[in-house]
């Protein structure tokens, strides 16, 4: 069991974040709610598509397709466990969050073939081993921001054994996950982190590849990696535009203060993945 001084983000951190209201995110994001970087492919390309194809590529990227059994970690509003049943043949889904609010709306889609869980990954005891597992955004939570590198390594290997003992021998994980950039970043840009980590993400830091790697170790064949930042900066340029047409609304159901802080991570978003101060992971691991 992991120690509570050992874990990220707390439920009240994610809470914080997740739970502002349902209806909130509803008035910004696509109408799958959800809420990690898109994956576009032409200029006329819309949010709801890139949304779509993203889901699709980590469902390929982890052999997901088909299955009886995935585990979702970092379920969030249920997109992807939604399109794993819907489209690619999964028979059951399990859906991990600390949002409340997030699980309510799972739970409120009354498919049998979504099981979710307000429970912290390390709390996780799976009743038997999954076919595949897909994490898309939660890793950037599992270590708070000021640990010192070993520390955070040690924290995403125990995810990464946590994992491995998910899953059955040579199942597929596909991870998403905004990661430090290799661009020192400059007065403008810890401006812009510390805004966030103070406003938007208490208790949280995204990791670096090397410490993902070095976790993964022995648990997990890594089969590609590839660095989309510049696909996030246009997804978070997406989400603002239709926070800005939607602000009225938006005000109404969380009031002008948070709408304005929501304003200024999405514009210090745009700004950190196009200057290359964040990246965007998507990484497929097979388990050994």
């Amino acid at each position: 069991m992991t120690s509570i001084t050992d874990r990220g983000a707390s439920a009240e951190s994610i809470q914080h974040h997740y739970d502002v209201s349902n209806e909130f995110y509803s008035s910004w994001l696509d109408e799958s709610m959800t809420y990690s970087c898109g994956l576009w492919q032409s200029n006329d390309d819309c949010l709801s598509a890139a949304q779509t194809r993203k889901i699709d590529y980590l469902t390929s990227l982890s052999g997901a397709g088909g299955r009886e059994r995935v585990l979702d970690i970092g379920c969030g509003w249920g997109s992807v466990m939604q399109r794993l049943v819907a489209e690619h043949g999964v028979k059951h889904v399990t859906g991990l969050t600390l949002s409340a609010a997030q699980a309510r709306y799972v739970q409120d889609q009354n498919d049998p073939r979504l099981e979710v869980r307000v429970q912290d990954w390390a709390d996780f005891v799976p009743d038997a081993p999954y076919d595949a597992a897909i994490s898309v955004g939660a890793l950037e939570h599992f270590v708070k921001f000021g640990w010192e590198r070993s520390k955070k390594v040690a924290a995403y290997r125990r995810f990464f054994e946590k994992c491995h003992e998910s899953l059955k021998p040579g199942a597929g994980m596909a991870l998403q996950t905004i990661g430090k950039g290799n661009v020192a970043l400059d007065e403008q840009g810890l401006r812009d982190t510390l805004f966030i980590v103070q406003h938007i993400f208490p208790e949280s830091d995204p990791p670096r590849l090397a410490e993902i790697l070095h976790a993964s170790e022995k648990l997990f064949e890594v089969k590609s990696v590839v660095n989309h930042r510049d696909h996030y900066a246009r997804t978070c340029s997406a989400w603002l535009e239709r926070l800005q047409a939607n602000r009225t609304q938006a005000t109404e159901l969380a009031g002008p203060e948070k709408v304005e802080a929501y304003e200024t991570y999405l514009k210090a978003s745009i700004r950190q993945f196009r200057l290359g101060h964040a990246n965007l992971y998507r990484i497929s691991l097979w388990r050994v």
